[in-house]
């Protein structure tokens, strides 16, 4: 990169004290990925499913104890 002269030049002081002014300035973290559900949420979709299923298999247990009954009548 080319260097660009300014009009004015550095000029440190040979004696007395050099100060700096630390000027705060705003820092940029990466950003940080939310999840869409929560975990909370997460498990209770899952039991939810899982009750469901329950329910599902007792329906069909139900429905061939019926016709196993059916037809030994």
């Amino acid at each position: 990169m080319p260097e660009v002269k300014s009009m004015f030049r550095e000029v440190l002081p040979k004696q007395g004290q050099l100060s700096a002014e630390d000027v705060p300035t705003m820092v940029l973290c990466k950003p940080k990925l939310l999840p869409l559900k929560s975990v909370t949420l997460e498990k209770l979709e899952k039991m939810q499913q899982e009750a469901q299923e329950i329910i599902k298999q007792q329906e069909l247990a139900s429905k061939e104890q019926q016709q196993q009954s059916e037809r030994a009548e």
